[in-house]
């Protein structure tokens, strides 16, 4: 399908606009296809100008421009050619359309439970033409009339509320005007938990295997739902604008969730198996609250095109943490955003791909999609933060309601939204937006002190030297000893190239300094070497825990700016992790340290790492009570080598209470026990056999792969590369199992085999799954200079799309500051 450019939407928006669509669609055509039908209005500036609509069919039955028919055989390459327009004009197209595997369009899976079928549209980025025909680009808004014929007794539910007009016929009320990315249909025998709040009607759904889950976690989610709309409401002063709120969680979705309007689609590993910790139902709460803000942010008011995609991401972003911080239960969401969403960002901008959060030029939709990262996210939303400090909350929410009532039902740009806070505030918004948003790269911030009491201050700000800028910094400095805060600074503002100084002058000289220890802004705090000393003794200690996380993202990305020991990161997790009880810390730690040391530390450390961390698992668990089991927990099922330990819990003996019953627990110690050779694959498909479902499908194909064979390493990519049936589920359920190896000379045969096989997966796969599949495949854990020097000379001459490259450069990147760290620690 060709790829839609930059100057082509903005020729086509010139001159033509659109009226409405009339979209019926038939689900009963088969398992493979479905029936498409549109009927398009839409008005020409210039009668008789050209231009083109997109879609992508299977087959085409009919096509007619203003009653003159059009021969199918006119569609090529995704686009059909509309030529003598009129004033006013009506395009219908019938087709047929098939069924994707890849989560995009129409996905369809099969859930083997139960052999039940569930569909889900999914029209972002450029995905709607694989559902209807349409002029897809997000600022040719228009309404929808939509009909669906569905098996009988099949939900079904889109972007306005429904009605069955007769067995499996559905009729939809008339939406508001849409961007064609926000258009959905969600049907399936779907599970479905119903509810109301201020007249809104409120319903949550998900296949009919997790029903007994969705009713168990659907209160805490209806809660968190009811105070979302609350907050939001109340904020922004317009009340919810699209009828009924439908949350579908459903099978095989790339992403965490998707905003269409009135029917919010997400992952349904949110509706938990087994047992959730505190972090992960925050997460779950968060994303909820995410996609929720975007019913006003980027629904209500749209980008006109995928260069200001980041504002509505890095707004969702921000409005998520703060609605969850002030309107719910967690109010410590800011320490979940530190440690599990900046570290994502701090990444991204350290990478050879790193951007400017705004002013990027998004010339394609394929180059768009390279952008949608860390720094679109965390990055965005640490800078709307900062936004907010510099002018004050009272004027940035101001500002924020004048853009969406100026701009409700149309499109917008940055220039609007600056324009609209700057209407509140006399701050300079050109030289902010200028160093926050137009500026790639992550400042580091560095506080030196002499004496005690302290009478020498040295506060500086490095910025990055291939992107230089003047970012103003509103942060805050603290000080502990023993785990006493002995004091903490108000915030102030660090700018300038200069070295400034703090307000630091006459305080107590502490163990630990920490620099942003609230987590105000966006930088890498670098710390003194007299406080890198200090850390494993020190930060168990400390009670606050903004200032914990803040230690960990110093800690994890100096390891990666190879000016932080990986050994000394190992030490302070032997100490904190068992006496920590942040459960976002303990969580996200649990994940990010052992996957960092997994590359970073030399080879024949890291079998005595893993030793280590499971010991401090264990630890924990002894010193954790019940509902602070789970975390520690599963840490040791992914780290232990105690073969018997690990039978009896794939057996569902000897786990603790919190644990008894989940499935998924009891996978990961089957796979740990194939990771380490002990299992073979009888007895995965044994296991397999008490867990029909999807998810059970894809664990037994992880543990398939993670074994320390040749055959098992073969086997995955074989699978990859020639079983076009797999889902984008399946290929992601290989990937990260398939470079896994005790003995790096068992997979090192497969590095050129990785810069062969992905780049052509892309070609079957969509753009989100084939990214987040060479993600998670990419061989980092071969920690060699020739896996660095065969990904630069796959980047030099293998063909592959921007997303994929994109994750290739990224993993490299990251593989770079591990040999970089090695050489300058040993190893």
């Amino acid at each position: 399908m060709a790829i839609l450019l930059q100057q082509e939407a903005v020729e086509r928006a010139r001159l033509i606009s659109v009226g409405s669509y009339t979209v019926d669609l038939d689900l009963t055509v088969s398992d493979t296809e479905f029936g498409s039908r549109t009927v398009v209005r839409f008005d020409c500036a210039e009668p008789g100008a050209s231009t083109f609509v997109d879609l992508k069919a299977a087959s085409i039955a009919s096509i007619r421009l203003n009653g003159n028919e059009i021969h199918p055989s006119q569609v090529a390459d995704g686009r059909l050619p509309l030529g003598r327009l009129q004033a006013t004009n009506e395009l219908e197209v019938v087709a047929t359309i098939a069924f994707t595997h890849d989560g995009q369009g129409l996905h369809r899976a099969v859930d083997p439970a139960d052999d039940l079928a569930y569909v889900y549209g999914m029209s972002f980025l450029d995905a709607a033409p694989q559902i209807y025909a349409c002029f897809d680009q997000p600022d040719l808004k228009a309404p929808y009339d939509l009909t669906v014929t569905a098996p009988s007794g099949w939900v079904v539910a889109g972007n306005s509320p429904a009605r069955e007009t007769d067995s499996g016929r559905w009729e939809f009320e008339t939406t508001k005007p849409l961007s064609t990315y926000f258009f959905t249909v969600c049907a399936g025998p779907y599970e479905t938990v119903r509810d109301e709040h201020r007249g809104i009607p409120l319903a949550l759904h998900a296949r009919a295997s997790l029903g007994a889950d969705l009713r168990r976690h659907a209160p805490q989610m209806l809660e968190i739902t009811k105070q979302g709309l609350d907050y939001y409401e109340d904020l922004f002063g317009i009340a919810y604008p699209w009828g009924e709120y439908h949350q579908f969680f459903v099978p095989e979705f790339n992403a965490g969730a998707m905003e269409n309007p009135g029917c919010v689609t997400f992952r349904d590993q949110y509706i938990f198996r087994g047992a959730a910790g505190r972090a992960e139902i925050m997460q779950r709460s968060n994303t909820i609250l995410h996609e929720m803000a975007h019913m006003w942010f980027g629904d209500l008011v749209s980008m006109k095109w995928w260069d200001d995609l980041w504002l509505n991401e890095s707004f969702a972003e921000y409005m998520a943490h703060r609605s969850c911080s002030a309107a719910t239960e967690f109010d410590d969401a800011w320490v979940d955003f530190g440690i599990a969403r900046k570290n994502w960002g701090y990444a991204a901008d350290r990478a050879p791909s790193t951007h400017p959060i705004a002013g990027n030029a998004a010339e394609d939709t394929d180059s768009a999609l390279t952008n949608f990262d860390g720094i679109s996210y965390a990055k965005g939303c640490s800078a709307l933060r900062q936004l907010a400090l510099y002018v004050g909350d009272d004027a940035f929410v101001a500002g924020v309601r004048d853009y969406l009532s100026r701009h409700s039902y149309g499109n917008a740009t940055l220039a609007d939204f600056l324009e609209a806070i700057g209407g509140h505030t006399d701050a300079d918004l050109t030289g902010w937006s200028t160093g926050w948003l137009e500026s790639a790269g992550t400042d580091e911030i560095c506080v030196a002190v002499e004496g005690d009491p302290i009478a020498v201050v040295e506060a500086s700000r490095t910025t990055p030297e291939a992107h230089p800028a003047d970012r103003p910094h509103m942060l805050d400095i603290a000080g502990f000893s023993g785990g006493r805060e002995l004091w903490r600074t108000p915030v102030f503002t660090l700018g300038g190239d200069r070295t400034e100084q703090a307000p630091l002058v006459g305080l107590a000289n502490p163990n630990l300094l920490v620099p942003n220890a609230s987590d105000l802004t966006w930088t890498i705090p670098v710390f003194a070497e007299a406080t890198l000393a200090a850390l494993p003794q020190e930060l168990p200690q400390v009670g606050d825990a903004q200032v914990r996380q803040v230690v960990w993202a110093g800690l994890l990305n100096g390891m990666a700016t190879a000016t932080v020991d990986p050994r000394t990161v190992l030490a302070t997790f032997e100490t904190a992790f068992p006496v920590e009880t942040n459960e976002s810390l303990r969580h996200w730690t649990s994940r990010l340290v052992p996957r960092h040391l997994g590359a970073f530390l030399p080879y024949g450390e890291r079998d005595d790492a893993v030793t280590r961390i499971a010991a401090t698992a264990q630890r924990a668990i002894d010193a954790a009570s019940d509902d602070a089991v789970v975390t520690p927990t599963r840490l040791l099922a992914a780290t232990s080598t105690d073969e018997a330990l690990l039978r009896a819990w794939v057996a569902d003996e000897q786990i603790p209470s919190a644990l008894a019953g989940d499935m998924d627990f009891r996978w990961s110690a089957l796979i740990r026990l194939a990771e380490l050779g002990l299992v073979d694959d009888a007895a995965i498909d044994a296991f397999a056999a008490h867990d029909r479902t999807l998810t059970g499908g894809q664990k037994a194909l992880t543990a398939k792969v993670i074994r320390p064979t040749q055959q098992a390493k073969e086997w995955g990519w074989t699978q990859l590369e020639q079983n076009t049936g797999l889902s984008n589920y399946d290929c992601l359920a290989i990937a990260v199992g398939i470079f896994v190896a005790p003995d790096p000379d068992l997979v090192r045969p497969h590095i050129e085999r990785y810069f062969r096989v992905l780049p052509a997966l892309a070609e079957r796969q969509g753009e989100f799954a084939s990214q987040k599949v060479a993600l998670e495949a990419f061989p980092v854990e071969i920690t060699e200079d020739a896996t660095s020097q065969a990904a630069q000379e796959a980047l030099r001459t293998v063909r592959m799309t921007a997303n994929v490259r994109r994750a290739i450069v990224d993993r490299a990147a990251i593989l770079d500051e591990a040999l970089a760290s090695m050489r300058r620690f040993g190893g």
